[in-house]
């Protein structure tokens, strides 16, 4: 599986059930790739909306916005906005207190998913996940910057890219969001990824040559949650990442119907990464 790294607005009410993620689809079939299951269409079917049709949560010309906080060992929080004064693109960013935020302080994360395979499919021809257009919302909801990345759903499983742009690098070394059928409490399941010395930041850690996350998911339970969309029946995922660095956690909270709704880190310095999600919407075509 090649991972690639990098209006009027109404708000709808999703609908779903639990048997979507357990039907059989005739048109392809789920092979694993790196403790991920992917499709794999016939090679007749070209048709570039393929890795999307078949979604429940993540469906084409829907946006999900997420609040977040980075936390720190002390307890305090802190947003970020751009740094210009910072060389490289990447690092070009800086904490902001919750007493300091301004009108280009990045308050919150949209991810927007597209109908078909561009732009990715233009750089890997045989791209298949679902495309996303990350955005990085001021408190006017205007993106300062965006990227895009992927997101995989089919029957067997949900896996997706976290945020990872600027200060949101720091979550590259954590466990990314992820569930796997049976929605059983007690189900595991595991995969791994290598990362290189450029995700490293010295704010949090820096390092020399690539590194391998081993990473271990278990559902550990199951529980109705109070959310910007009503009381959901939510399950728990608890995961681990562990490498020659050392161990970050996530804890996430996963809906049948609107995805993950807290992924709620602990990152490779001790500070924490709280996205909860708050609105879902839908574009207007």
């Amino acid at each position: 599986m090649k991972i690639v790294l990098r209006l009027f607005i109404l708000t709808i009410v999703l609908t779903s059930c639990k048997s979507d993620f357990e039907k059989k689809h005739k048109d392809y079939k789920l092979i694993k790739e790196e403790g991920v299951f992917v499709e794999v269409f016939d090679s007749t079917n070209v048709k570039l909306t393929r890795y999307t049709d078949n979604n429940n949560v993540y469906r084409k010309n829907l946006e999900f916005i997420y609040s977040y906080e980075h936390i720190t060992k002390n307890n305090s929080k802190y947003y970020f906005k751009e740094d210009p004064s910072i060389d490289g693109w990447k690092h070009s960013w800086k904490f902001v207190s919750t007493d300091s935020i301004d009108e280009n302080t990045i308050l919150e994360v949209k991810i927007s998913i597209n109908e078909g395979l561009e732009p990715m499919i233009q750089y890997e021809p045989d791209y298949n996940q679902t495309v996303a257009q990350y955005s990085y919302l001021t408190k006017d909801e205007l993106s300062a910057f965006n990227s895009i990345s992927g997101i995989i759903e089919n029957e067997k499983n949900v896996w997706m890219h976290p945020p990872r742009d600027k200060y949101f690098r720091i979550l590259e070394l954590n466990p990314f969001p992820y569930i796997q059928t049976p929605f059983e409490v007690g189900n595991k399941w595991n995969w791994s990824l290598k990362i290189g010395s450029n995700w490293g930041d010295k704010r949090w850690l820096a390092w020399e040559g690539g590194i391998e996350n081993k990473y271990v998911y278990e559902i550990t339970g199951k529980k109705k949650i109070n959310t910007p969309f009503g009381k959901l029946e939510c399950y728990t995922i608890d995961a681990t990442a562990t490498s020659r660095l050392g161990e970050t956690k996530l804890t996430a909270l996963f809906n049948i119907e609107y995805g993950f709704i807290e992924l709620f880190y602990t990152n490779i310095d001790g500070s924490k990464t709280k996205l909860k999600l708050d609105k879902v919407i839908k574009k207007e075509n």
